[in-house]
Parts: structure tokens; C-alpha cells; sequence
């Protein structure tokens, strides 16, 4: 009896783990990270204004809590401001139910918004980040909320994301094993004073063990209807 619980919490742990590799592509928030683990991400937007590169980090606290860093390096804006502001985000993953066939989880986020230089004003941020993966199937929902101090602007956005595992069709048991996944995407994101803008995004994404590499396009719906391109490399430590 002892030996089949070991096994079934094998088999359960691999598969809820290994779905939480294939998390949306524009957003980190999503993603689980074991006790001691690591996750560094590197994303490269191409956009009309500036490229940008984006540098994100996780850390798992424990099963249930971790921290989620980031910090934006824009390549040659017209306003000279290169390197951005440093986003720290604390998760807590407040309610999970696992299965053999996958997992639901409603984790809450909260954090701030660090100055880079001294003319910047800091924000507090807070938000949630809900999973429902069946199977083949993925979807993520996040809703953060930043709230600007002193003259800094409030901003918003949400992401919600579906992904679809293409291949394995049925993921083995025992072991981890490249995925190839498809993801679409609807996003917003918004700034005080100004319109929210709705986003599409659609690309694919490649899991290997510890290593995932990903890719997609972003189309504005609404406002400007500027298209940008991505491309986002994570390792997985």
C-alpha cells in the first residue's frame, strides 16, 4: 500500500509540474516553481518606439509562496530612458486542488514597484493569478493592479491565456519529455489618463526538462494596432 501512495504521488507530482512549464508568454506570475527551485527568464519584445529586453526571475520560497522579480532594458527609446524600474512580486498560492488529470490553483500577488533612479516615484502592486490545467489544456488568468506614489502613474493590465499541448498526446508518466504547445492569448493593459488597450497574442512553445523556449506575435485590437513580436527564453534551475 505504502509503495502504490509513493507511486501515485510521483506520477501526480510530474504531471502537475511539468503542465506549469507551459504558463502564458506574456506573463511570469503563472508559473510554479518547487521548493529551492529557480526559474530566470529572458524575453526580447520587438516594437516599434524600442526593442526591449526583459529579465525576470522566480525563487520557490515552499510549495505554496514565491518571490517573482523583473527589470525591463529598452534598446534605444527616443526619450533615453533605457533601463526600467525593478517589479518584485510576492505569490501566495492560496487555494490548490491536484488530480491525476491536473490542477486548479488562485494564487494572490502582492509587491512594489522599486525606483532605478531617483527621479522615479515607486508604486504598490497587487493582483491575482488563477490555473486551470485538464489534460491537454491550460488556462491561465492574472489581473495585477499598480498603484503609482506621489506623481507616479496608476497602470493595470490582465492576461489571459489558453495553451494547447500539440504533442506528446499523452504525456508519460514517469518521465519529462519535450512538448510542443500552442498559445492565445487576450491582454490589456492600461495607464491613468489613458484608454486600456486590448491585445492578441498567439505563438508556440517548446518544454524541454530545463529549458523552454517560446515565441509569438502581439497585435493591438484596439488604439494604436501596432504589432510586436516576441521571442522568450527560460531556464529552469
Amino acid at each position: 500500500m505504502k509503495i502504490r501512495n509513493i507511486a501515485y504521488t510521483t506520477c501526480l507530482w510530474l504531471g502537475v509540474s511539468g503542465s506549469g512549464y507551459s504558463m502564458g508568454l506574456r506573463s511570469f506570475v503563472a508559473l510554479p516553481v518547487e521548493k529551492g527551485g529557480a526559474v530566470i527568464r529572458l524575453t526580447f519584445v520587438n516594437e516599434k518606439e524600442a526593442d526591449t529586453l526583459v529579465t525576470s526571475a522566480a525563487y520557490g520560497v515552499d510549495a505554496n509562496q514565491t518571490l517573482l522579480l523583473g527589470i525591463a532594458y529598452r534598446g534605444s527609446p527616443t526619450n533615453g530612458d533605457r533601463q526600467g524600474d525593478v517589479s518584485a512580486l510576492y505569490r501566495y498560492i492560496a487555494w490548490k486542488k491536484d488530480s491525476s488529470s491536473g490542477t486548479d490553483r488562485l494564487g494572490l500577488l502582492g509587491g512594489a514597484i522599486v525606483p532605478t533612479k531617483n527621479d522615479n516615484d515607486a508604486a504598490v502592486q497587487a493582483g491575482f493569478v488563477f490555473t486551470h490545467f485538464r489534460n491537454r489544456h491550460e488556462i491561465d488568468l492574472d489581473v495585477l493592479y499598480q498603484s503609482g506614489l506621489d506623481d507616479r502613474l496608476d497602470r493595470g493590465r490582465y492576461d489571459i491565456s489558453w495553451q494547447y499541448r500539440i504533442s506528446p498526446i499523452k504525456r508519460p508518466q514517469w518521465r519529462l519529455t519535450q512538448e510542443l504547445n500552442t498559445v492565445l492569448e487576450l491582454n490589456g493593459r492600461w495607464t491613468e489618463n489613458h484608454n486600456i488597450t486590448h491585445q492578441v497574442t498567439a505563438g508556440l512553445q517548446t518544454i524541454h526538462q530545463k529549458l523552454v523556449v517560446e515565441g509569438g506575435v502581439v497585435r493591438d485590437i484596439n488604439n494604436n494596432h501596432e504589432t510586436k513580436f516576441l521571442l522568450s527564453t527560460r531556464f529552469h534551475f
